[in-house]
């Protein structure tokens, strides 16, 4: 496998992995008897039967091991496939779902998010550490036991990049975290807002239901939330929000944006290194799979949503999370 960089769009891509799929009869290898032959890098509790487990990706897209080799070929760049790919196993029971965790429950897998990033970020080589959940056959999901996934990579993904530098345009023109003005206009307006603290469904939605959860208080890294931060109050609202969204798609991809790694300030980092503390704000997204056959699918970047915001908030706002 190799990393190669598409000098247009300036994204990175995987080449030479071969997906493998497991048998619909092959037992889940994130059942506890299956879990337990492969090496814990987190678990929760210490001793005991574990209730969370990371473990490594048993068909991981990156290696930790090797070196980058970034190379020029032609006018092309490339690099070898160095990262990280752990599973983070959310519980050893396979038929339960994040959304009906008790908030202890998530906020043990919050907890694991925050661990993994802040350790993965130690490593120089690793520009950027993602989480990401499939939840569901629509959204992709890779086996129906409850988990999540992160990776670790030598570069900055292209819809970060776009973020972190719309951020530090619009600091440097106002002074102000973008995100910060936008939960204050949400909050104000009120007919995106879905919850109080604070989850709302963008203004632009890229699909049906999109959400959004973010803080109030300004915090560029999720791994090191402000001390005001309380994340029993965030799982509570991650179930809040979980709870209403099963009850119109029982799929979504959800999606942790925080901080890139920020142990040397150069490369793709060097031209918003210097107000990223104050421009970035670390948020979660989440996109529900309710459409099978959708034109956002078909035109890539340009999204069509055929539900509007205000409606898809007003109707999630009505569902009872407690369901």
């Amino acid at each position: 496998m190799e990393l190669r960089r598409d000098p247009i769009t300036q994204s990175w891509v995987v080449l030479g992995h071969h997906e493998v799929l497991p048998e619909p009869s092959a037992t889940c290898p994130l059942c506890p008897a299956q879990a337990d032959q492969l090496p814990a890098i987190l678990r929760w509790p210490a001793e005991g039967p574990w209730q969370l487990r990371v473990v490594p990706h048993v068909a991981p897209l990156y290696r930790i091991e090797g070196e980058l080799a970034r190379r020029a070929e032609g006018m092309y760049d490339k690099m070898g496939p160095i990262g990280a790919h752990e599973v983070i196993i959310e519980s050893p029971q396979h038929d339960s779902r994040l959304a009906r965790f008790s908030d202890e429950g998530i906020e043990r897998v919050l907890w694991a998010y925050e661990s993994r990033i802040a350790d993965l970020k130690k490593d120089p080589r690793f520009k950027y550490v993602a989480v990401f959940k499939n939840q569901g056959v629509l959204a992709g999901e890779e086996w129906a036991h409850p988990h999540s996934q992160i990776t670790a990579t030598p570069f900055v993904p292209r819809r970060i990049k776009y973020e972190l530098h719309a951020s530090s345009e619009w600091y440097e023109e106002k002074e102000r975290c973008v995100f910060c003005d936008i939960v204050r206009q949400e909050e104000r307006l009120g007919k995106r807002i879905v919850d109080v603290h604070v989850a709302f469904c963008p203004y632009a939605s890229r699909v049906p239901f999109e959400i959004w959860l973010m803080w109030r208080k300004h915090s560029h890294r999720f791994e090191q939330p402000n001390p005001a931060a309380n994340m029993t109050h965030l799982a509570a609202l991650l179930g809040r929000t979980l709870r209403r969204l099963t009850q119109v798609s029982g799929s979504y991809h959800l999606v942790l944006h925080t901080a890139p790694n920020t142990i040397h300030p150069k490369g793709e980092l060097a031209s918003y290194w210097g107000t990223l503390a104050e421009d970035f704000h670390w948020h979660i997204e989440i996109l529900p799979v309710v459409e099978q056959s959708s034109k956002s699918y078909s035109i890539k970047e340009v999204y069509y949503n055929s539900v509007l915001p205000e409606q898809a908030a007003e109707h999630l706002r009505n569902l009872d999370p407690n369901l």
